[in-house]
């Protein structure tokens, strides 16, 4: 049974690579391709750092490896700086052409991530609810007390406008219509 179980994992294991091949490292899509090679060649220094046994050869992968992280880093400015350059011209012939939806695309890009950070939810008292109906009756709370609040003593004297304004309200005719594709679209 072992020598069967060593035979077939062998088998996979020797196969593996040559049918499937290595895993491919997802990478930023601004990255390019020499830099990707420099990112491997600094890979290749580190190794060697580990690998060295002697101090004189550790000292001098170790400068190796530093010229070759600089220039890494120097890469990868420009190959950034580069790609939002070319987001910039991109987004800018998008608002002169007047597509919006790539307009909004890259300047959601150019922004980046801006994800919103989840606070706990505290108690009055100030310790970190855990439970969520604890959390959920907490905010009912927190919404009653907000919104339920007394009456001002002194309410604001807020009058009336005298005339109504000259805006019409109602459904838009032609003329509307055409006027705003020309202001959406340009001239037709």
């Amino acid at each position: 049974m072992e020598s069967n179980w060593k035979g077939i994992k062998e088998a996979i294991t020797s196969t593996c690579p040559e049918v499937l091949g290595h895993k491919k490292h997802h990478h930023k899509e601004w990255i390019t391709v020499d830099t990707l090679d420099n990112i491997q060649e600094r890979r290749n220094k580190k190794a060697a750092i580990n690998i060295s046994q002697t101090r004189a050869k550790k000292a001098k992968a170790q400068a190796e490896y530093t010229e070759v992280n600089k220039q890494v880093k120097r890469s990868i400015r420009t190959d950034k700086r580069k790609y939002m350059e070319d987001l910039a011209t991109t987004a800018g012939k998008a608002a002169r052409e007047g597509n919006m939806r790539q307009l909004c695309d890259i300047t959601k890009k150019l922004s980046g991530n801006r994800r919103k950070l989840e606070r706990p939810v505290k108690s009055k008292g100030g310790e970190v609810i855990t439970n969520t109906e604890k959390q959920r009756s907490r905010w009912v709370e927190h919404f009653k007390e907000l919104l339920n609040r007394p009456a001002s003593l002194n309410p604001p004297n807020i009058e009336a406008a005298p005339t109504d304004l000259p805006i019409n309200v109602g459904p838009p005719t032609r003329i509307d219509r055409v006027q705003t594709k020309s202001q959406l679209y340009g001239s037709l």
